[in-house]
C-alpha cells in the first residue's frame, strides 16, 4: 500500500523578486528559542547523549575549568591589595570557555570577548607568561602596554581580549574569510556578550558571515547582565539565538552551565564550518556570578538572591558530581588536580611579581624604526623628571 507523503515543516517565508524564499523551518526555531543541552543541574546525563571522550580527555576539560577558577580567586585578590590593576573574572561562565578551546585545533583562531583568558592557557601559553601580562612585568611581551587579562599570541592563534564591545566580530569574520579565500581548513571561534547583540558591528559579521558561509562560529555568552543592564533593556528578542537565525545562520541555545552540552554542541559546529557549512550562532545561557570587572559593584543594580540562584548551577560544581558518581575522575584525584593547580599558580606568582615593570625608557621602543628628535628629546624629559 502506497504510504501517505510525509508532511512538509512549516517554513517561515517571504517573497523576494517573485520567487519564495525559505527563512526557517519549526526545527530551525525550536533550537533556537530551547535549551539544548547534556548535563543536568544537578549533574546526571542521559548515557547516550555524552561526547565520547576518554578519560584524559574529561580530565582536561575539568582542569582547564578549574584553571579559570583558582585564578579568577588569586587574581581577584591581588587587584583587591593593589596589586593588579584591572581584572575581569570569568566565574561562572568557564564551560563554554573551556570546550571551545577543546573543540579547536591548533591552527584555528580564537577570538576572545571579554571573559575567555582561560583559553589561551588551555590552548598552551605558558602560565608565567599570561601571569606577566596581567602583572605588567618587564617579562611581558607587550611591555605593560595593554590593559590585563588582554593577552595574545600570533603561535597560539589567540587573539586579544576586546575591550571595544562588539568590535571583535568583525575581525573574526575576516579572519575567517581570509582562511576561505585560501582554502585553508582553519575555522574562527569569537566569543561576545548579550549586549553586543545591540551592536552595528554585530549585524555587520553576521550578515556578511552568512552570505559568504564564513567557516566562523560565532558564541554568545549570554551571561543576563551587560555591566548594569539586563537582557531585557537590550532587545525585545524572544532569545538571542533568533537574531542568528534571521541572518540565516543555523542557530541554537544550550545550558551555558553544560560543558558536555557545549562541547557536542561546538565540535559538530566547528566540524561544519571546517566542511563549508558556514557559520554557527550559539547562545550559551549561563550567569555573570561575580562583577562585571574588578571596578564595579553588581549589588548596586541586582538581586543578589538572582546570584545565589545561579551559584547552585556552578559548571565545575556538577561537571566534578557527574565526572566522580561514574568512576571517571574521584573525588580524591579532583581534590589533587585542585591542589596541583593551586601550587603551581602559587609558584607562578612567586616567580613573576617580584620581576616589577618594564623600564619606563621602554615607552619609546618599538615605535619608530630610527627615534626621531622630537621622541628622543621627550624620552630625555622624562627620565630626567624621573629622577628629581
Amino acid at each position: 500500500m502506497t504510504q501517505p507523503a510525509a508532511p512538509r515543516p512549516k517554513v517561515r517565508s517571504g517573497q523576494h523578486q517573485g520567487t519564495e524564499v525559505v527563512c526557517w523551518s519549526d526545527a530551525d526555531e525550536a533550537l533556537a528559542t530551547g535549551l539544548s543541552g547534556v548535563l543536568d543541574e544537578h549533574g546526571q546525563a542521559d548515557a547516550q547523549a555524552v561526547p565520547a571522550l576518554d578519560k584524559a580527555a574529561h580530565l582536561r576539560l575539568l582542569e582547564g575549568m578549574w584553571h579559570s577558577r583558582l585564578l579568577d580567586d588569586r587574581l581577584m585578590a591581588l587587584q583587591r591589595q593593589g596589586r593588579v590593576s584591572h581584572y575581569f573574572e570569568a566565574r561562572g561562565q568557564e564551560a563554554a570557555v573551556i570546550a571551545a578551546a577543546a573543540a579547536l585545533s591548533p591552527t584555528d583562531y580564537f577570538v576572545p570577548g571579554l571573559r575567555e583568558g582561560a583559553a589561551i592557557l588551555f590552548r598552551g601559553m605558558p602560565l608565567p607568561k599570561y601571569l606577566a601580562q596581567i602583572l605588567g612585568t618587564t617579562r611581558d611581551t607587550a611591555r605593560g602596554r595593554q590593559m590585563p587579562c588582554h593577552a595574545s599570541s600570533k603561535a597560539i592563534r589567540h587573539i586579544s581580549t576586546s575591550s571595544c564591545v562588539a568590535t571583535q566580530i568583525p575581525h573574526a569574520v575576516g579572519l575567517g574569510w581570509a582562511a576561505k579565500i585560501r582554502n585553508e581548513p582553519v575555522v574562527t571561534m569569537c566569543f561576545f556578550g548579550d549586549g553586543a547583540t545591540s551592536e552595528d558591528d554585530f549585524h555587520a559579521g553576521m550578515n556578511f558571515a552568512a552570505v559568504n558561509k564564513v567557516p566562523v562560529v560565532f558564541v554568545c555568552q549570554n551571561n543576563q547582565w551587560a555591566i548594569s543592564t539586563p537582557v531585557s533593556g537590550q532587545t525585545q528578542s524572544q532569545t538571542l539565538a533568533l537574531k542568528g537565525l534571521t541572518y540565516g545562520i543555523r542557530s541554537l541555545r544550550v545550558d551555558g552551565n553544560d560543558i558536555l552540552g557545549l562541547y557536542a554542541t561546538l565540535t559538530r559546529a566547528v566540524a561544519d564550518a571546517r566542511a563549508g557549512k558556514g557559520p554557527t550562532f550559539i547562545e550559551s545561557v549561563t550567569y555573570r556570578v561575580g562583577a562585571h570587572a574588578s571596578a564595579d559593584e553588581p549589588s548596586l543594580y541586582r538581586d543578589g538572591e538572582e546570584t545565589k540562584l545561579w551559584q547552585a548551577k556552578c559548571p565545575i560544581a556538577r561537571y566534578a558530581t557527574w565526572l566522580a558518581a561514574n568512576a571517571i575522575v574521584s573525588k580524591d584525584e579532583q581534590n589533587a588536580l585542585v591542589a596541583r593547580l593551586t601550587a603551581a599558580i602559587d609558584a607562578a606568582l612567586a616567580a613573576e611579581e617580584p620581576a616589577g615593570p618594564p623600564p619606563i625608557a621602554s615607552l619609546f621602543d618599538d615605535v619608530c624604526a630610527t627615534r626621531p628628535w622630537h621622541l628622543e628629546e621627550q624620552k630625555a624629559e622624562l627620565l630626567r623628571q624621573r629622577t628629581r
